[in-house]
């Protein structure tokens, strides 16, 4: 998680005074590049063999030598282990501190060269971004949430890039009616008036980068904790606030992680982390006290393991999870009960994973086993925690993902064939047996591909809450009633600029992997515009780790590339989590290339189908994503016109195994502990940085974000840097490392549409697609 300019000999002969003039160039202030970019025509070239100094040339007119970008100086550094030597000539560029002067000046100089070789294509970016922009209601509200006498929710602004959080009463409030799926927040003269609890458009007035991590009302509406990062490196401050004035209570909380939970209505319980930003301790703060005098409830000493937080639904409880990536067991913390601190409820054995809620007289436990991979869920007494009785049996064709609990039913959140599923089944009166649960009522969805998400819901009513999504369907909000199976639409997300959902097609296929596995396939297109016959540009993308599901969803700025003719697909490729539990686990480990070439096989399938051609292929990763990105341009470079690695984790092996580093050792149980020779030579085979070879690689762009906690930004600067030196294309490679953000890029919503915009424009560049006030890549 990972300056000197080199002037190619055989360039001599075009002029030594021109090269140097460029190569003071090249070092300009980005403001200086812009401007001249913004007079002059460019034209972005070849990039040159291994034995030149420059990735990419430009040329100012068609009439000016070659630009040649920032090449990395060189410092060897050996590492050895097991007999092998690795000799890393970019280890200088990691600097934890991020104050290096010769660090920042070589990425200032990265940022620079690309805004220049981008310059070009300005005009058509900034009218993408316009574009994007324009499908946006800017002034518009979420889904009001029902809590006590009011209904939450949150405001955006004309203009604004941050949301205000705001609150109504409700009318001639009675807090025994029962909810109906038919309720509406009153607006208008006669309403109770619109409060705004917070505006973080004011709070983020002298931050470049500023999020909330958790916004949490306190049990009686009269006080908010919120988390808040300024930086982009995860590390919270937390405040309490009047929900009604605003006025500060007492002093912040410092260097915590977004992990906040009221302990009724005067006490927090929070979570803070160690020096590799791992989350450790477990904290119970009272109103009104020092923080150097909270309660440190556990501290989780063994690396492998980090702390979470969650509330029961019933607000009776909160449960501390430990965890690591194979095993979690759990603590409770009775509210009522704060002096007994947590009790364990769920013991510490390796391989078992369980996840914790209450309801009644019992916790409902989702377990997780060896035996039992897509889990079951279980119940116990509270005064008898192991007194266990199976409500729903482990099945091998069904994961259980989820829990949610109300007074009255059990929500199961699943997965079948790779598509979530929605089950609800009621339960006995309190105090009656549990027994075995049978005939749960499933929530139908229309969409061949979708995505659903469990929402916070009025524990003792019987009205779910879900939220809803597909590739052509708008973020959708909806009330479910749980008795009589009615659903209401709550809330859809305004789409402008004409959109309409029944111009897109979406499609479920199947690729098969090179072992026969078959790998799912979501795909959206504009179908007035596609013609399949292998010419239609196509952007795929993948992820695969960490058991994580890419679940198809609606994005807005997507539309840019499918109304431009695109196709987009999204390979559900192994090492994630949307075909089960053995998915994810086919996928980790010393299976890790198998997310690498299902990848390539559902690249192969697309093309095969006639979806698009090598010419037309472009693909996408972020994070674990990236990695997937660094392997498969190594493994099949010829397959791809052009590649977006975002904060890529590139830099595998050398980073696994240093322990320094935030996250490394608790993911040896992800990617392998490369201390053993095993992992290590395995790891090897297929970390993208120490696979980068002499070869032709396609246009590639890769982002970075220098607070990044997750990725190390010296991880893709060394990625771009060796592919610079190594490659024997003449394509482009660009680097992008954002200064005020980390790993999620900037904060705002106009600026995170501004990097959508510069990424579409990269692609359709690299197509040759920009009008021709733009040039190609080509």
């Amino acid at each position: 998680m990972r300056m000197v300019m080199r002037i190619p000999s055989h360039r001599a002969s075009r002029g030594v005074s021109f090269l140097n003039l460029v190569q003071q160039l090249v070092y300009l202030p980005a403001v200086l590049l812009s401007s001249i970019g913004a007079s002059a025509s460019i034209t972005v070239l070849a990039s040159s063999s291994s034995s030149e100094a420059a990735a990419a040339s430009v040329r100012m007119n068609q009439s000016e030598p070659p630009l040649p970008p920032p090449m990395a100086k060189k410092v060897e550094h050996k590492m050895e282990m097991f007999g092998d030597v690795r000799v890393d000539n970019y280890y200088w560029l990691r600097d934890d501190s991020r104050s290096n002067p010769d660090v920042l000046s070589y990425l200032q100089q990265e940022n620079a060269y690309t805004q220049f070789l981008m310059s070009g294509t300005k005009k058509f970016e900034d009218e993408l971004y316009a574009e994007m922009r324009g499908r946006i209601k800017e002034d518009d509200i979420s889904a009001p949430e029902r809590k006590g006498p009011y209904y939450y929710y949150q405001r955006t602004l004309k203009g604004k890039e941050y949301v205000q959080h705001c609150r109504r009463l409700i009318p001639n409030f009675e807090a025994e009616a029962p909810l109906s799926v038919y309720d509406t927040m009153p607006t208008g003269p006669d309403a109770p008036p619109e409060h705004v609890i917070l505006d973080e458009n004011i709070k983020a007035q002298n931050h470049d980068y500023y999020s909330i991590g958790a916004f949490k009302v306190s049990p009686n509406n009269k006080l908010v904790a919120y988390t808040e990062d300024t930086k982009g490196n995860e590390i919270y401050t937390i405040h309490v606030i009047d929900a009604e004035t605003g006025a500060p209570v007492g002093l912040p909380l410092v260097n915590a992680t977004s992990y906040i939970a009221w302990a009724g209505d005067e006490a927090l319980v929070y979570i803070t982390t160690d020096e590799t930003h791992r989350p450790d301790k477990a904290w119970l703060h009272k109103l009104g006290t020092e923080q150097s005098c909270d309660s440190c409830l556990y501290h989780e000493k063994d690396d492998m393991f980090s702390l979470d937080l969650q509330p029961s639904e019933s607000q009776k409880f909160l449960f501390v999870g430990s965890k690591s990536k194979i095993t979690r067991f759990s603590f409770y913390l009775d509210i009522a009960k704060l002096e007994d601190g947590l009790v364990v409820l769920t013991p510490r054995i390796n391989g078992i994973n369980t996840f914790v809620s209450h309801r009644g007289n019992h916790f409902f436990i989702m377990r997780r086993s060896d035996k039992c991979f897509n889990s079951e869920v279980i119940a116990c007494p509270l005064e008898n925690t192991s007194e266990t009785t199976v409500l729903l049996p482990h099945r091998e064709s069904v994961k259980i993902q989820d829990i949610q609990l109300f007074s009255d039913h059990l929500v199961v959140y699943e997965r079948e064939e790779g598509l979530p599923k929605v089950t609800i089944y009621h339960l006995p009166d309190v105090g009656q047996p549990l027994k075995s649960l049978h005939s749960g009522q499933a929530v139908n969805f229309l969409d061949p591909t979708y995505s659903v998400g469990r929402s916070e819901s009025e524990f003792s009513s019987t009205i779910l809450r879900f939220s809803y999504s597909s590739m052509k369907t708008p973020p959708s909000v909806y009330d479910y009633d749980m008795k009589t199976g009615i659903s209401v639409l709550k809330k859809i997300e305004t789409v402008l600029g004409g959109f309409e959902a029944s111009n897109y097609v979406t499609e479920r296929k199947w690729a098969s992997a090179p072992d026969g596995t078959q790998i799912p396939i979501s795909i959206v297109y504009r179908k007035d515009l596609i013609k399949l016959d292998g010419s239609d540009p196509l952007l795929l993308y993948g992820y695969g780790s960490y058991e994580v599901c890419i679940d198809p969803s609606f994005k807005a700025s997507r539309l840019s590339l499918l109304d431009h003719g695109f196709i987009y697909a999204i390979a559900h490729i192994r090492g994630g989590g949307e075909m089960g539990r053995q998915w994810y686990e086919n996928g980790k480990l010393l299976k890790k290339k198998n997310t690498f070439t299902d990848f390539i096989a559902c690249a192969e399938y697309l093309m095969e189908k006639k979806y698009c051609s090598k010419a037309r292929l472009c693909i996408d990763g972020r994070s674990a994503g990236g990695l997937l990105i660094g392997a498969v341009l190594n493994m099949r470079p010829d397959l791809f016109k052009a590649a977006v690695a975002g904060v890529p984790f590139v830099d595998v092996l050398t980073t696994m195994l240093d322990p320094t580093i935030p996250l490394t050792t608790s993911e040896w149980e992800e990617w392998g502990d490369p201390r053993k020779e095993e992992f290590y030579f395995y790891m090897k085979s297929y970390s993208p940085v120490d696979n980068v070879k002499a070869q032709n690689y396609p246009n590639i762009l890769v982002t970075a974000g220098l607070n990044d906690p997750r990725v190390m930004y010296s991880e893709p600067a060394k990625f771009v840097a060796k592919l610079r030196d190594m490659k024997t294309d003449k394509n482009i490679i660009m680097f992008k490392c954002e200064f005020g953000a980390g790993h999620s890029s900037k904060s705002g919503r106009f600026e995170k549409l501004q990097e959508d915009a510069f990424i579409y424009t990269f692609i359709m560049k690299a197509l040759d697609m920009v009008p021709a006030q733009g040039s190609g890549l080509n």
